[in-house]
């Protein structure tokens, strides 16, 4: 089975934002769907996301599981262990992660995951930006037992988990010693939220990350070479590269994953190679 796999947490009561985070716009689809996309995409494994009873989502990447967190109001431990267990069967690790981190880039959750694929940890728990980021972090599938029982318990911090396991505390320094990390995301912006509606709306005004796009085969057409754009999804560097997405035009995805899905969300660093599928490129 997959060693890694992907959680997000789309519930909660959003009252500082004042409408539900999974569904706030980015860049033609939805935060929701940006996360979801990002963690399929880093982990390779399947993508599970836990809501708060009764809670409606928007549209979701296909193959994408929905758990139901089957207690109201008891915090991340809760959503934590019903994502776990979900995926208890599917994966030996899983990255879990809240919805609204704009800006969480695929190598940050493969550095994370890496502290418990193979320094044998029960968690690798990011330390970043002043704070621990538990909704940011690797955690073991086979800690869902443990984390159901403390809920049962009444005791509903993270903090409750850790002291139960362990913990590969990854500081800033830890986090930089990739250099894939370093590189494209510095400042560890992986881990920034948007709690409040000015947070989000300053997210959104940023510029969207620079990303090479090169046109090949028949499509090159006296395009040579790559070469850098601003494109927060495929559908924007398509956009970008003059070319349009759809049954005749494909993207390549860092060389290796194939799409026609324009909302497939873009990180720093990425390239984004457009070929013919009717000439094989």
């Amino acid at each position: 089975m997959p060693k890694s796999a992907g959680v997000v947490l789309a519930g909660g009561r959003s009252s500082r934002m004042g409408s539900p985070k999974a569904a706030l716009e980015w860049h033609g689809s939805t935060l929701l769907w940006r996360t979801v996309s990002i963690l399929s995409r880093a982990t390779g494994g399947p993508v599970v996301v836990v809501r708060a009873a009764g809670q409606e989502l928007p549209p979701l990447p296909p193959g994408t599981a929905v758990v139901d967190d089957p207690r109201e109001a008891r915090g991340p431990v809760q959503g934590i262990a019903a994502g776990l267990a979900a995926l208890a069967d599917q994966a030996d690790v899983a990255f879990v992660s809240s919805t609204d981190l704009p800006f969480l880039h695929p190598a940050f959750v493969r550095r994370v995951l890496r502290a418990v694929e193979s320094d044998g940890a029960d968690v690798g728990l990011p330390v970043a930006r002043g704070f621990r980021q538990p909704l940011a972090a690797g955690y073991r599938t086979a800690l869902s037992p443990a984390a159901e029982r403390l809920v049962a318990e009444g005791r509903l911090k993270p903090a409750f988990l850790f002291e139960q396991c362990e913990v590969a505390m990854l500081d800033e320094d830890a986090l930089r010693s990739d250099p894939v990390l370093a590189a494209l995301d510095p400042d560890l912006e992986s881990v920034v939220n948007v709690n409040e509606r000015a947070d989000y709306e300053s997210a959104r005004a940023r510029p969207s990350p620079e990303v090479m796009v090169q046109r090949l085969g028949v499509l090159a057409d006296g395009h040579r070479g790559p070469r850098a754009v601003r494109a927060a999804t495929v559908a924007e560097a398509a956009q970008a590269a003059e070319v349009t997405l759809g049954r005749h035009v494909v993207a390549a995805l860092n060389g290796d994953q194939i799409t026609r899905d324009g909302q497939a969300p873009l990180a720093a660093g990425d390239t984004v190679l457009f070929l013919s599928a009717d000439a094989g490129g």
